[in-house]
């Protein structure tokens, strides 16, 4: 088995990503072959919270050019997970905002 900081690459800050902090609801970007399960069991594990619910976006490569070179970015695995209701906060993402 993998241990949770290999499942987890880094948080996700965006402006939709800190919205959703109000309601629990914290993004991650994951490795790509990473189950539910063990996204789940790595958020607890890192930030001994309880969590509730995972979904996962599977983001796509997309064309980039930088003057006459053109290439893509790279594919990744994005994780919004969701906390229990009498979980407390992840402290990383509360000295953000």
């Amino acid at each position: 088995m993998r241990s949770a900081t290999e499942i987890i690459i880094k948080p996700v800050i965006t402006e939709k990503a800190m919205d959703g902090l109000q309601s629990k609801r914290y993004t991650f970007e994951v490795k790509k072959d990473a189950t539910k399960p063990e996204i789940a069991a790595a958020i607890e594990e890192l930030f001994d919270v309880k969590v509730a619910d995972v979904n996962t976006i599977s983001m796509k490569k997309k064309p980039k050019r930088m003057g006459v070179h053109a290439g893509y970015t790279s594919a990744w695995k994005k994780a919004i997970v969701t906390l229990a209701e009498d979980s407390k906060t992840i402290a990383f993402f509360d000295s953000l905002n």
